[in-house]
């Protein structure tokens, strides 16, 4: 079964626009630069080697280089959320094994298509310390012929990471491409740390960008579901208020609804819906001291704890809208009904 980190990816960068954002910022300037990025289109599922599935976010895309040649142009993504000391075999043997396929689809071709494999990191192990090339796998004798006699006779091979632990928050934030790409970046690297409770409010506005796009809605619906799946207890409370800033409340149930089953029981399980709705409940309070401090509705003690102890969200939200247009304590609390 496919994990959420899985899904995500596949989600993000399976579309050749944002695909293309991630490989331009990762590759040689040179190579960039030869690409006609207009063609890059993603391989079908057929042509990916049902062997080679070792999980479920190898994206696999082709592209024409600006002279027009008719030289297929192959980029491997693939993500990792934990270092692999074998990748570098792991990733030769992927490359191996899709040329050979490549040959029996085109019998009549006597050069190999470039393959560009790159490894896109999130892990929370710290930066990516695993070999980058096939050679510094080999054990080479310590003894007799220098170790570059040795590494001439053994193949030759090496991958790209995209190390997203190596880089600061303003980096990718400043990534040309579609704010989703960055937005998921973003997500990768801190969803499932302790830092993603600082780091959200700074978020405000990507998710606004993402938001305001055709589709942004439910993009950003997906972007928080992933965040509500590896996240802590203390940040899921925020992501769900980050939800329902951008997309107001009633577009933030809805999403919610469609995945919300899954998110409610897990807070069941866990202990932390209680916590989500105190913390809405306090929020809402304060927000109703604000309003009548700065409207100049003196409040006395007696009733500041009351609002404060109130844990009602009806109750809150019905003196959240009164309190914008009161000018006494009264017309705030007062039961209108009777």
């Amino acid at each position: 079964m496919s994990g959420p980190h899985d899904l995500f990816v596949r989600f993000t960068f399976g579309h050749p626009e944002r695909a293309a954002a991630e490989l331009r910022a990762v590759l040689p300037p040179e190579v960039v630069a030869q690409v006609d990025w207009s063609t890059l289109n993603r391989e079908p599922s057929s042509v990916v080697d049902p062997e080679l599935r070792e999980t479920e976010s190898d994206l696999l895309f082709s592209a024409r280089v600006r002279s027009g040649r008719s030289v297929l142009f192959y980029v491997l993504l693939e993500h990792q959320s934990s270092v692999d000391p074998w990748m570098a075999l792991r990733m030769l043997r992927y490359v191996v094994r899709q040329l050979d396929h490549w040959r029996k689809q085109h019998p009549e071709r006597v050069r190999l298509p470039v393959i560009i494999p790159l490894v896109m990191y999130h892990g929370p192990e710290g930066a990516w310390s695993a070999p980058r090339r096939i050679e510094e796998l080999f054990d080479f004798p310590q003894e007799g012929a220098r170790p570059e006699t040795w590494k001439a006779l053994v193949p030759h091979f090496g991958y790209r990471v995209d190390d997203l632990t190596s880089e600061r928050a303003e980096a990718w934030m400043a990534r040309p491409g579609p704010p989703l790409v960055r937005l998921a970046l973003l997500a990768l690297r801190f969803g499932r740390t302790l830092e993603l409770a600082q780091q959200l409010p700074g978020w405000t506005a990507l998710f606004e960008q993402v938001s305001a796009a055709p589709g942004g809605v439910e993009e950003v619906g997906t972007v928080v579901h992933y965040l509500l799946r590896v996240g802590t207890p203390s940040s899921q409370t925020l992501v769900v208020g980050m939800l329902r800033s951008v997309v107001g409340v009633q577009r933030a149930e809805e999403l919610m609804g469609t995945w919300g089953e899954e998110f409610l029981e897990k807070g069941r399980q866990q202990g932390w819906l209680k916590g989500l709705a105190e913390g809405q409940a306090k929020g809402r309070a304060e927000g109703v001291l604000r309003i009548l401090a700065t409207r100049g509705v003196q409040v006395d003690d007696t009733t500041r704890q009351r609002i404060l102890a109130c844990t009602d969200l009806a109750t809150l939200d019905r003196w959240f809208d009164r309190a914008l247009a009161a000018t006494r304590l009264s017309d705030v609390l007062e039961d209108k009904g009777q």
